[in-house]
Order: structure tokens, then C-alpha cells, then sequence
């Protein structure tokens, strides 16, 4: 199953009732203000090949943001030294070309997103839902990026006594994904003072559903409705979270021409649902894409083909059920949709 984002745990234990239905080539990183290696918190810095040719500039002026629960943080000047409670934060700040000095969860990084790639050695700050004070404060940050719920989250007040500015970050809208995804990686970009390389890779983005939505578009589909899910197994007993319409991966998909066809009750913020193997029987015809997973103990996919009322839905039996590579993030940022971007494409038209 992919782990879901820290807050998303406890949204989703408390609607279960409800929905009764119920993660590329490196090189040296360059330090954005003087163009040269950098080591900060002890990195071996290493990051994508795009940001070894990234010629964007990196401003130094003071920084004043609205962050994404409505405060106001200042900074004299951007941010060089960064830690990250967050995994589409940190792949983020990644792909502006900034290596973080702290990030946690690097093994969960390092396994469900590989978008981007953390420099070796960066310093580890513990779990997403739990971070080491002592740790962060080891690392030395100038701006602590956390994804919260709301502005009177508790761990604002408990980051803010290491004396350090606090970006509050949230992960998702369900009423616009694609669109808060864009506006959480400028935001970075400004608290990093790299908006140029921000403007760069959104826009490489949009380049990317374009080229995309022509391939689509030219594939002979039956149907262009959808159903993305991912699941897990407990106590032999298959659940599956269908992604709904305001899911990321859901409205990616839309971008391309295609349908969402989830019309099951799902959370406000990340469009996800709850339901089981017979639940995916109200799709009907949709083509079907889910999470791929290499974890044998829990390998959901081998559960799913092994039951009946699965292998005669139609997209089973038509060759249309797809599994996407593993380690491309749900609920990343552009780098990560533009690897769902690509295995849609290879999916559909491949």
C-alpha cells in the first residue's frame, strides 16, 4: 500500500465509519546562491540531471509569504538551509535545486518517491507525524517546512520553539489538485528565492500534459473513463482507496482527456475513498490504474487477481488494468506528476 501523508492517517480513521463502502540520473548539487557544490548538514549532495544545467537565478532579497494556512512568515533573506517534514515538500525543494539539511522519513522518501534524489547522508529528523526536535535543531535550519491541517496546529507552536521560521504547508485540495499542487511548489520557490526555477518546472510541466493529452487523444480507447486506486491487505482481507475526482492522480488523468469514474463518497482534501473488491464492480466498463508495489508480504495486486469478481471485470478481462512502476508518489509534486503523466501514456498508447 502507499503510506499516506501523515495528516491524511488520522482524516481517514475517523471517516471510515463513513465511507462504509466503505514512490534519474544524479549529479552534484549546486548551491543556488554561488552556483558550487554544496555540503550543507553534511550532504553528499546528489540531484537531478535538470538542475546541473539549470541556469535560473536565485534572488536574495528579504522574503515576506502568506503560507498555506493564512500566516505570515518573513525572512531577511531566502532560504538556504531547509528542513522538510514532508515528502512532496521535500521532493519540492528538490527540484528547485535546493538540497535540504534535514528531512524525515529519508528510507519512506527513498522508497515511495523517486522523482527526485536525496543527497547521500542527508540528516534524518525522524517520522513525518513525529519529528526529533533535538535532531532538526542539530541540523541548523534557517525555515522549517511542515505540512499541518489548519493554523492552530500544535506542531506550529512546537517547531517555532527551536527559534526557527515555520512555512506551513497543506498537502492538498480536493476542490483544485493540480492547481494547490502548483501553488505549494511556488510557494517553496519563493521562501528559497529560486521562483525562476519554479516558473521553469511548471512549465515544463504544462509541456509535459500537452505532449501527453496528444498521445491520448490519438489512442483507440472503448472508453475513456477511469478508476486510479491503490490498496493493502489486512488479515487476508483486501481494501481498496479508489482515487475520486478530487484526487491528484484523478485529476491528472482528467488533464489528459479522460474520465473519473469513482463516483463513491470520498475525503474533502485528498479525493480518496474506501471499499473492497466487489466496490470496484460499480465502475463498469473504466479502464483501471493502481499503485504498483514490490512488497511480497502485503502484495495487494496478487490478492486482487486471485479473486473472481475481479478477474471478470472488463478492463481485466480486455486488457485494460494497469499497474503503475512503483516508487511515483500520490500526493507529490511536478516531477512526481509528470512520472504519472508518462505511465498513463505508456499504459494507454504504449
Amino acid at each position: 500500500m502507499t503510506p499516506m501523508p501523515r495528516r491524511l492517517v488520522a482524516a481517514l480513521a475517523s471517516s471510515a465509519a463513513a465511507l462504509t463502502l466503505a514512490a534519474c540520473g544524479t549529479t552534484e548539487v549546486a548551491d543556488p546562491a554561488t552556483g558550487s557544490g554544496s555540503d550543507d548538514g553534511g550532504a553528499a549532495a546528489a540531484i537531478s540531471e535538470s538542475c546541473a544545467a539549470d541556469s535560473t537565478a536565485t534572488s536574495t532579497d528579504p522574503v515576506t509569504l502568506t503560507d498555506g494556512v493564512g500566516r505570515t512568515v518573513k525572512l531577511e533573506k531566502p532560504a538556504r538551509k531547509v528542513a522538510v517534514l514532508e515528502w512532496q515538500q521535500t521532493e519540492d525543494l528538490l527540484s528547485l535545486c535546493v538540497a535540504p539539511v534535514a528531512v524525515a522519513d529519508v528510507e519512506g522518501f527513498t522508497t515511495w518517491d523517486t522523482a527526485e534524489t536525496l543527497p547521500e547522508g542527508t540528516t534524518d529528523v525522524g517520522t513525518r507525524g513525529e519529528p526529533n526536535l533535538d535532531a532538526l535543531a542539530g541540523a541548523d535550519p534557517d525555515l522549517i517546512i511542515v505540512e499541518v491541517s489548519s493554523a492552530d496546529d500544535e506542531v506550529i507552536a512546537q517547531l517555532e520553539t527551536l527559534g526557527v521560521p515555520v512555512l506551513a504547508t497543506v498537502g492538498a485540495d480536493a476542490a483544485d489538485p493540480v492547481g494547490h499542487m502548483k501553488e505549494l511548489f511556488t510557494l517553496i520557490g519563493d521562501a528559497t528565492g529560486r521562483s525562476e526555477r519554479a516558473d521553469v518546472v511548471l512549465g515544463e510541466f504544462d509541456e509535459h500534459v500537452a505532449a501527453a493529452k496528444e498521445e491520448v487523444a490519438s489512442a483507440d480507447l472503448p472508453t475513456t473513463d477511469f478508476v486510479y486506486f491503490d490498496g493493502w491487505v489486512d488479515g487476508g482481507t483486501v481494501s481498496i482507496r479508489p482515487f475520486g475526482k478530487g484526487a491528484l492522480f484523478s485529476a491528472l488523468g482528467e488533464e489528459l482527456g479522460l474520465t473519473a469514474a469513482w463516483t463513491g463518497e470520498t475525503d474533502p482534501q485528498y479525493g480518496l475513498g474506501q471499499t473492497d473488491i466487489e466496490g470496484l464492480t460499480t465502475v463498469g466498463e473504466a479502464n483501471l490504474f493502481y499503485t504498483g508495489t514490490d512488497d511480497p508480504a502485503g502484495d495487494y495486486v496478487a490478492e486482487l487477481e486471485k479473486n473472481e469478481l475481479y478477474a471478470k471485470l472488463p478492463a481485466v478481462t480486455e486488457n485494460r488494468a494497469h499497474a503503475f512502476p512503483t516508487g511515483i508518489w500520490t500526493f507529490g509534486g511536478p516531477r512526481s506528476a509528470e512520472q504519472a503523466i508518462d505511465a498513463y501514456v505508456d499504459a494507454i498508447a504504449g
